[in-house]
């Protein structure tokens, strides 16, 4: 029987994640993992509250500092593999992502054998409501450089909604304990990998809808600071400077 876990980064978002957990209406998944930095008591008690009306366990990894989203996500991926968990599904603590479509992203696994599946707004079926302008146009021209340089169709990178097999990680080309991984990088890092060492990969279409005039939650991403954490991790990879 396969076990399937949620893993939900999150940081300075505690309302939103609240709004998360009460999406979560069926047990999608077995469990919830939520690695939650920098939150003060209250805000641990309010996600405490919410989770105990969830129909699906929910475990909360508190940090006390701020040490990036993939520091957090790599947290929950070694709580998981601990727990002896078959599948993550890695999914947004800030609303923008819906746990209704967490099936979409794991029946290829179950049914079709896939071991990554990535979820795309841009595919038919999928949807973008809100997206940001300049956002959504880099959102759109990054999978084509994506595709180039994996030899693999991309329609959407950047999108933090997918899903994988856990077994991924008993590679030894993939390497998620590395120091310069623990932003954004770490999440390309598993993607390029799972592209190019031959995984089975899918796209899926999914929704990314952003809060109504970014009010609440738009992103931690900051352009100015973070783009190399989005665009670095294709470049070292394919260069053989990082592995």
């Amino acid at each position: 029987m396969c076990r399937m876990i949620a893993i939900i980064p999150s940081c300075n978002n505690t309302r939103q994640l609240v709004q998360v957990l009460a999406n979560f209406k069926k047990k999608f998944v077995d469990e919830i993992c939520i690695v939650i930095d920098r939150a003060t008591q209250p805000e641990i008690n309010q996600v405490e509250r919410a989770a105990s009306k969830t129909p699906v366990p929910v475990c909360i990894i508190r940090r006390q500092k701020r040490r990036g989203v993939g520091s957090a996500i790599r947290e929950g991926i070694k709580y998981a593999i601990q727990n002896n968990y078959d599948v993550a599904v890695i999914m947004a603590g800030n609303g923008k992502d819906q746990p209704n479509e967490i099936a979409r992203l794991l029946a290829p696994i179950l049914k079709e054998k896939y071991d990554y599946v990535q979820g795309s707004r841009f595919l038919n079926g999928g949807k973008r409501v809100k997206n940001p302008l300049l956002r959504g146009m880099f959102s759109r021209l990054y999978p084509i450089v994506w595709s180039l340089l994996t030899k693999s169709r991309c329609t959407d990178v950047t999108n933090g909604f997918r899903a994988y097999k856990l077994s991924l990680f008993q590679d030894q080309q993939i390497d998620i304990s590395q120091s310069w991984l623990d932003g954004y990088e770490l999440e390309y890092y598993i993607h390029y990998k799972a592209l190019t060492l031959g995984y089975k990969t899918k796209e899926v279409p999914v929704s990314k809808i952003y809060p109504f005039r970014h009010k609440g939650g738009y992103s931690n991403i900051s352009p100015l600071h973070d783009w190399w954490q989005i665009v670095g991790p294709l470049i070292y990879l394919k260069a053989g400077v990082r592995k």
